[in-house]
């Protein structure tokens, strides 16, 4: 017979110890003679470096799709603490296009969709690992001969494109820029004709799985 799955709830012990059992940053005196300020910590390297986090953090004003307004509110606080709740219980809405994501097969093929290839159904062996960050002249979108022209190495599987995007910060506008930088159709038959690359995104705003 197969063990019991246990389930276990790991809650922050911050709360329940006294303010200077456990400093929230290192350069926080272990000391109880004064309150210390809690300030949280926003890293973008973890693990000694091994883990690099590059996705954006969402903003109200961050752009939307086919929106001039940007995201706008996407939580709330419906059960807060000082409301007398025994905890805070937040809301999030917003679209699944927004910001750093990943397109799961059935965003742009209809018979996907229909037979429910969302993302949890990607392979996450390949969602994870070593990328080749390749700059992509800023004069052009991707096609078939800007690819050919990187000259990416077989056996490369994830690539980042770097493009114009990122130098117009197109992500830090509040509307929808329709003159975006992408993959023209014969640039993403060259990738799937000539290399090995199984993940592809651009490095500020989107990812895309074959």
């Amino acid at each position: 017979m197969a063990p019991p799955l246990l389930l276990l709830l790991l809650v922050p012990l911050v709360a329940a110890t006294a303010p200077c059992a456990h400093p929230a940053h290192p350069s926080q005196p272990a000391s109880c003679a004064a309150e210390p300020v809690l300030a949280p910590e926003r890293r973008e390297a973890h693990g000694g470096g091994r883990i690099l986090d590059i996705t954006h953090y969402y903003r109200e004003d961050m752009p939307s799709w086919e929106s001039g307004a940007g995201v706008g509110q996407f939580l709330w606080l419906p059960a807060s603490m000082r409301n007398g709740s025994l905890a805070n219980n937040s809301e999030m809405r917003m679209p699944t296009h927004t910001g750093t994501h990943i397109d799961a097969p059935g965003h742009v093929f209809q018979h996907y969709f229909d037979a429910g290839f969302d993302v949890d159904t990607l392979d996450l062996d390949v969602l994870n690992g070593p990328a080749l960050l390749v700059d992509v002249p800023r004069d052009e979108n991707i096609t078939a001969k800007t690819m050919e022209s990187l000259h990416i190495p077989k056996g490369v599987q994830r690539v980042l494109f770097r493009t114009l995007n990122t130098d117009r910060n197109l992500m830090w506008k509040k509307e929808f820029d329709t003159s975006y930088v992408g993959f023209m159709k014969d640039g993403a038959q060259w990738l799937v004709d000539n290399t090995d690359i199984k993940l592809v995104g651009e490095l500020f705003v989107r990812c895309s799985f074959r």
